[in-house]
């Protein structure tokens, strides 16, 4: 990548590879994730019946990776909850604002602090399943991406916890936009760890961190959920899966060939079997 060299950008991709998450960035995505808890059907009532069903909603929201990524490597989920630290310290932001909404300029800048925790997230399941797994790229991207996108991957889960059964809401039959994105970058850093990708984790990070902090606070600003992955998804649905125009279901099929017989048989000369019944008739 001599073009980041040239644009002396090297310097800064690694030192946002440097950068520490915690507290800032950290209390970013507990502040984030509770208010994404909040947004929910009936959180606010599960909140007064049962203030224990709605924290242990709100950690299954800021640690849902950790435990989700920790059940796929067969380690134990609950192993999240051994840093007191940072239980304590997603305890207090839910407590602080479970009952106040951030203002919105606030909230943009959480958000986009709430992104740069995105990469850090995906890349760190990446490098846990490539120390177990070495040069297994399909397990690196699934750690990477439950990593990432484990709270709106376990929404199930956490539905139950609140008292709600909506399997229609399963994340993999609507993905939302950050478990798409999370996809994507669990597939690039994999790619990289597994040196099919041309191009230094640092730049990667940097780049990677840069598109989803600029089209989430796109989204947020024009409050539009149209991605600039919807041209892409559109693009590969066309070509992978989108039914060509001459071929039709099976039940046309079977009419067009029962079609074809009677006519068939009206060519060679022969009668049609309920032209026969009607001579016998007759």
């Amino acid at each position: 990548m001599d073009l980041l060299g040239l644009l002396n950008i090297n310097q800064l991709a690694v030192a946002l590879s440097k950068l520490n998450m915690f507290p800032y960035f950290d209390a970013a995505h507990y502040i984030v994730s509770v208010m994404s808890l909040r947004e929910q059907p009936g959180a606010l009532d599960v909140s007064r019946r049962s203030p224990f069903a709605c924290w242990f909603s709100a950690m299954l929201y800021c640690f849902g990776g950790a435990v989700l990524s920790g059940i796929i490597m067969a380690e134990a989920p609950i192993e999240p909850l051994a840093n007191s630290t940072n239980i304590l310290f997603a305890s207090l932001m839910w407590s602080v604002h479970q009952f106040n909404n951030s203002p919105h300029p606030i909230r943009l800048v959480l958000t986009a602090m709430k992104e740069v925790t995105r990469t850090w997230k995906v890349m760190g399941g990446v490098t846990q399943a490539s120390r177990k797994y070495k040069d297994s790229l399909f397990v690196m991207i699934a750690v990477g991406w439950a990593k990432g996108a484990g709270g709106g991957l376990m929404s199930n889960f956490e539905q139950l916890v609140r008292g709600i059964w909506k399997p229609e809401t399963n994340e993999l039959l609507k993905m939302t936009y950050p478990t798409k994105v999370t996809l994507i970058g669990s597939v690039l850093f994999s790619l990289q760890q597994c040196q099919y990708l041309p191009i230094q984790r640092p730049q990667l990070m940097l780049l990677y961190t840069v598109f989803t902090v600029i089209n989430k606070t796109r989204m947020m600003l024009l409050g539009s959920s149209f991605s600039l992955l919807a041209v892409v998804e559109s693009t590969l649905y066309q070509v992978l899966f989108a039914r060509p125009v001459s071929c039709s279901p099976l039940t046309n099929q079977s009419n067009s060939s029962s079609e074809v017989k009677s006519t068939s048989c009206v060519t060679n000369g022969s009668t049609p079997p309920h032209e026969q019944d009607k001579k016998k008739n007759e």
